[in-house]
């Protein structure tokens, strides 16, 4: 095999590694991030900070990843889902993954010395979580809760671009983002539950069992009461208020229709339906704030 044949080979694993061509992942940090960057900015950010958080968010999620496949590189090969990985089945070396998180995480942290100091410290701890997520299933059945942590950490660091402070509402949206990633990577693990149990990687979709759909109702529940607090808290009005409990409708049709037909295909297309939920979100804020 050439040299550029070889090279197109590590690209196209590294591709895969950082899933470029599924961005759903990438969505469902994005939006929280925007949800409070456009809220303390009032409808208006500067491109500069829409263009730090927009390009940061790929890349730490795209970090995100290469550091999963790292630590599940032992289990991914067991599970039908993962079994293709670049690191699974061989295409990529652990030390590449590992120079492809640390190029990209290094790159998100760039980013944001263009911010405030405080912003900057902030930073740490989300590439902390991030790094900290895939190792919890293994001692615990709450991965998906630091997943939330880690996908919602954006908005804390959105306000604090803004303001140079930490409030309320970005505290009440990171914990409206807990229940919200929770909920969907809930959705996401029934995918695996099977493969999970016999190798003993844990999930809350274990851990809830045959009760997984009341959490799921009771999880989307926190996440509209959290957002509406929040919106309160920010000075929102009824568009946006409207627009939390039109979402809230959607998200527990996708429960209830899991329910109905728990297959994989089901769980998956409930999955991405939370990615474009968050987007319809973010529309009633745009319009709540430019009435």
């Amino acid at each position: 095999m050439n040299a550029n044949a070889v090279t197109i080979k590590k690209i196209s694993a590294v591709s895969d590694l950082i899933r470029l061509p599924k961005q759903q992942g990438t969505l469902l940090v994005l939006w929280p991030t925007l949800w409070s960057l456009f809220i303390a900015s009032a409808g208006v950010p500067t491109v500069k900070l829409l263009a730090i958080f927009i390009l940061g968010t790929f890349l730490m999620r795209s970090a995100g990843c290469a550091i999963n496949d790292i630590a599940d590189r032992n289990f991914d090969p067991h599970v039908e889902r993962t079994r293709t990985r670049p690191l699974a089945n061989g295409r990529l070396k652990v030390k590449e993954a590992a120079i492809v998180f640390v190029t990209l995480s290094a790159l998100a942290f760039a980013l944001v010395l263009f911010l405030n100091t405080l912003t900057v410290i902030l930073s740490v701890v989300g590439i902390l979580l991030a790094s900290l997520y895939p190792f919890v299933k293994r001692v615990s059945h709450f991965p998906q809760v630091v997943l939330g942590m880690a996908f919602g950490w954006g908005s804390v660091m959105a306000w604090s671009a803004v303001t140079g402070s930490i409030g309320a509402v970005p505290l009440l949206i990171f914990a409206a983002n807990i229940f919200w990633s929770t909920a969907y990577d809930t959705i996401y693990a029934l995918m695996d539950m099977e493969d999970d149990l016999m190798i003993g990687v844990k999930s809350t979709a274990i851990f809830f069992g045959k009760k997984v759909y009341l959490a799921l109702t009771l999880l989307y529940l926190l996440t509209a009461a959290f957002l509406l607090a929040a919106g309160f808290a920010g000075g929102l009005g009824l568009v946006y208020y409207s627009g939390v409990l039109i979402s809230l409708g959607a998200f527990l049709r996708m429960a209830a229709h899991l329910k109905k037909n728990p297959t994989r295909e089901a769980a998956f297309r409930g999955f991405i339906g939370n990615a474009v939920v968050g987007g319809f979100i973010l529309v009633f804020i745009l319009i709540d704030l430019n009435l």
